[in-house]
């Protein structure tokens, strides 16, 4: 979906601009040392061409060489200082925009970690990577080149200013008089310029997101075919990416070339006057140099402003996305002090409701109880809400209506991490990250020892493959586990599962994907990984579905029948009906 961000009206957002700056107090001495290194260079601009006037009109003039040499030693020594100044102001601002930008991704990754599930199902992965990656890079501009160095122009025009009103006002207005010319060509790239970059931000992002999805499911593209029209599409979103910054080099190619015929105009006026102030003796040939190089210094930063303005711009829309993402508290609350080393794993749902839009409610009324060991088996038709309960298990999402016990507990009373590292869960899609098969099934958690983990591939049955692998437990899965077959990568979500010995399986449609082969294998590890557990199961699996000593019938969201499987079987009703279609085969 085209990323589309409102464009404030707004010269500068000092809301934005305030909640961004809360993020430099931690380093509030050096931001303070920028401030003075800043109001330095803005000082120091205008000291050369006065020493250079100075050193014209009472040592060259009169030829006194002792003076020259004192005064170029002087001058050298100014611009020993004004590179020092100018290096550690230019350093400084980098650091700190480097380190800013360092907090606030830290902080929005961890934002990140904490929100809900349905947050991801509705937001595009290629915008958050943008967010994270593009955004937050675009904030050291604002620092390097925006606030500090527009600070620095302005105060640096400022005494510029200052210093030729000193000397001769009447040179001075000369000088100026093609400044409106200047700041209104400088208005109209400005507003041009932040348009097209504003164009841009939106084109990137919409690129990011098209080429992760479609790399991602390039599956999919290549099973049906797609490639051509998914490269059509490619092709007009980078048309649009490269329409917009073709906007903006129009924009800098018309600007400079008038802003420098602006600039020569302005000297071309300067000289004529001045050429005639010094041929009467009314002007000295030394303050006609000053004003040439105040003319040259003054016009500099007004050109560079209207690029650091659209930096700072730039910052602000990226700050403000940034925020509005960082703003966003739809993530589950951990108010939770339980924190039991074990539970025995009582499972209850009591007239549980569940909506993921407002009433639309996609569990109506569920109620259940699983004992500690007990299997429960949840079967139904697509959407009738079977991982909606192992979600609601896991806290992925909260409940609209009822209560979920764990132990006689409800679950929000427990630590959420607590609450997770009990419940193991297995998915049908298992998602193995590019890593070593160790690191896959510890997750980075350095309190789980190899012993553990080799026995836990022990006991599901995964040691013997894992160890046929070129470096065994180190062997590197790749991307999503690419180098693995779905038996195997489901083996090793098993043994993930394994080395926390949490006390209730979550397994969904655990062996839906898997051949024949694998499943008698897989279904060894499942009944290991259940051995003593309370074990909840989504299967569409004869086997998995007969051993279990309750099976809930959801369709719709509700529950329709419950019993065990000849029990359900002896009603002849829903699972009945489910077991024709889906078993037949096996139906002698």
């Amino acid at each position: 979906m085209p990323e589309k961000e409102n464009k404030s009206g707004k010269v500068v957002d000092l809301h934005i601009l305030k909640r961004l700056f809360k993020f430099v107090r931690p380093y509030k001495g050096r931001f303070i040392f920028l401030i003075f290194l800043t109001f330095m260079v803005a000082v120091l601009a205008p000291a050369r061409p006065i020493l250079i006037q100075f050193t014209v009109d009472n040592h060259i003039a009169v030829g006194d060489l002792q003076g020259l040499i004192n005064m170029t030693i002087l001058l050298v020594g100014l611009l020993v200082l004004q590179a020092i100044v100018q290096y550690s102001h230019t350093y400084l601002s980098g650091w700190i925009g480097q380190y800013v930008i360092r907090d606030i991704r830290i902080q929005l990754y961890e934002h990140l970690l904490k929100l809900r599930l349905r947050f991801f199902d509705r937001t595009p992965i290629g915008r958050l990577v943008t967010r994270n990656v593009s955004d937050v890079e675009t904030l050291s501009d604002v620092f390097s080149q925006g606030v500090a160095a527009m600070a620095g122009d302005l105060l640096q025009l400022f005494f510029i200013v200052a210093a030729m009103l000193i000397v001769d006002w009447k040179l001075t207005l000369v000088c100026l008089s093609t400044l409106p010319l200047l700041i209104i060509s400088t208005y109209i790239f400005k507003e041009k310029i932040k348009g097209a970059f504003t164009e841009v931000r939106n084109a990137v992002a919409n690129l990011n997101s098209f080429v992760q999805e479609h790399i991602t499911g390039m599956s999919v593209v290549q099973i049906f075919n797609s490639e051509e029209r998914e490269y059509k599409k490619f092709q007009k979103i980078n048309r649009e990416h490269k329409k917009s910054n073709l906007k903006s080099v129009l924009y800098y190619s018309v600007y400079y070339p008038v802003a420098e015929v602006i600039q020569a105009a302005g000297i071309g006026l300067l000289v004529w006057y001045g050429a005639r102030g010094v041929m009467y003796d009314t002007l000295t040939l030394g303050i006609l140099i000053e004003f040439i190089m105040f003319i040259q210094m003054f016009f500099r930063p007004i050109r560079m402003i209207a690029d650091r303005f659209n930096t700072l711009q730039l910052g602000i829309v990226s700050t403000d996305r940034i925020l509005r993402l960082l703003d966003n508290q739809d993530h589950i609350v951990n108010n939770g002090q339980l924190t039991p080393d074990k539970i025995a794993g009582r499972v209850s749902f009591e007239n549980v409701w569940l909506a993921y839009e407002k009433e639309d409610y996609v569990l109506k009324d569920i109620s259940f109880e699983v004992k500690p060991g007990e299997t429960l088996a949840l079967v139904g038709a697509t959407g009738a809400g079977k991982s909606s309960v192992i979600n609601l298990l896991n806290r992925f999402y909260d409940i609209n209506k009822g209560k979920i016990k764990i132990d006689d507990i409800e679950i929000g009373a427990y630590d959420l991490n607590t609450l997770r590292r009990n419940i193991g869960t297995v998915l049908q899609d298992v998602f193995l990250f590019s890593d070593t098969i160790y690191q896959n099934i510890t997750l980075g958690d350095l309190s789980i020892s190899r012993q553990k983990v080799t026995a836990a591939a022990d006991l599901v049955g995964a040691r013997k493959f894992i160890e046929k692998l070129p470096g065994g437990f180190d062997f590197n899965v790749m991307e999503r586990g690419a180098t693995l077959s779905v038996g195997q990568r489901q083996l090793i979500s098993f043994v993930r599962a394994m080395v926390y010995d949490p006390a209730i399986i979550v397994l969904d449609e655990a062996t839906s994907s898997v051949d024949s082969e694998t499943e008698e294998l897989i279904q060894h590890a499942i009944e290991n990984l259940m051995k003593g557990r309370t074990a909840i199961v989504i299967a569409h699996r004869l086997s998995t579905i007969q051993k279990a000593d309750k099976i809930l019938v959801l369709d719709q969201g509700e529950i329709k029948e419950s019993g065990s499987h000849d029990e359900l079987l002896a009603l002849n009703g829903y699972y009945t009906q489910l077991y024709n279609m889906q078993y037949k085969e096996l139906v002698k």
